[in-house]
């Protein structure tokens, strides 16, 4: 079977953890062995969310008296798949001996007139109180929201629409190399409209949407998001609040799944399963295998024919 894994940015960095990077490669240690589990058994496309990463990266950028400019968030990004990516190369190289593994940069094309430039959304960085997220904010130029208990940036995060080494990709993959791929939803890029010429542009793209085409691309059979919560809940932080084992695309939409978190997750999975007729599933980390055995997440399948 062929599965495109979906990292979530708690991989590598839990909330409220310091983002050195003893304290990442410690937490990829224990991704590998859920990874290794199914890499064995199956083909497997890995990508890995960066928001921590890149926010960190964006404040040490704007703070640096060597540059005139901060780096713009297209070239930050590009550096956190380096360095996450060389990171799960070595422990993933460790767990698999004898097994290819491989670490692609990649660029992922979006449209310069996004609405979503308009309407930033994308968490990046880390969580502040108000009253500091405000000062940032002023500071910075930055545009921020309440993410859970407190408070982050957000930039940007127009749709994806195509991944520029889409090929590649399903080469090293016939090869028989497990390969870690559009780290961070990718690098956005725009393609000029008379010579597809591509540019960088001011964005993060959402990893789930992008892994949900890539695996859509690849013809995948299995798109697993991999998060900190072991089920999608609807209603959630509400009374009402219920977890969700089992689900059409059309449930799940009718969830009430909050926009800045499960929600893209949710939607990544429904357009998968709509699209190829594949299956998806939403769980945590450490149940990655029994999640594609079906005994753990949240199984998200075709509706039946009417």
């Amino acid at each position: 079977m062929r599965i495109v894994i979906a990292l979530g940015g708690n991989a590598l960095l839990h909330r409220g953890e310091r983002p050195d990077a003893a304290v990442q490669s410690a937490n990829i240690d224990r991704v590998a062995g859920a990874i290794a589990a199914l890499a064995h058994e199956h083909e497997v496309v890995l990508t890995h969310g960066n928001g921590p990463q890149i926010g960190l990266l964006a404040m040490e950028s704007a703070a640096d008296p060597a540059l005139s400019a901060p780096y713009p968030l297209d070239l930050l990004g590009a550096q956190t798949q380096g360095m996450i990516g060389s990171l799960l190369v070595r422990t993933l190289h460790d767990a698999l001996p004898g097994h290819r593994v491989a670490a692609l940069v990649t660029h992922t094309l979006v449209r310069a007139d996004d609405p979503a430039f308009r309407h930033p959304t994308k968490f990046v960085g880390q969580v502040y109180p108000l009253d500091v997220a405000r000062s940032l904010a002023l500071e910075r130029g930055w545009q921020i929201a309440r993410d859970g208990t407190g408070w982050r940036r957000v930039v940007a995060s127009p749709a994806p629409e195509r991944i520029v080494e889409t090929d590649t990709i399903h080469e090293l993959l016939v090869g028989g190399t497990l390969v870690i791929c559009a780290g961070g939803g990718g690098i956005p890029v725009v393609a000029d409209q008379d010579c597809g010429a591509l540019s960088g542009i001011e964005a993060v793209v959402d990893k789930d949407l992008t892994a949900a085409l890539l695996a859509e691309d690849l013809r995948a059979d299995f798109l697993l998001i991999l998060t900190d919560v072991p089920n999608v809940y609807a209603d959630f932080g509400t009374p009402r609040q219920r977890a969700v084992l089992d689900a059409t695309p059309g449930e799940l939409r009718r969830a009430g799944l909050p926009a800045g978190s499960m929600g893209p997750k949710a939607e990544a999975a429904a357009r998968f399963v709509e699209r190829t007729g594949g299956l998806a599933a939403i769980g945590a980390l450490d149940a990655a295998d029994a999640i594609v055995h079906g005994r753990s997440g949240t199984l998200v399948r075709p509706a039946l024919p009417a």
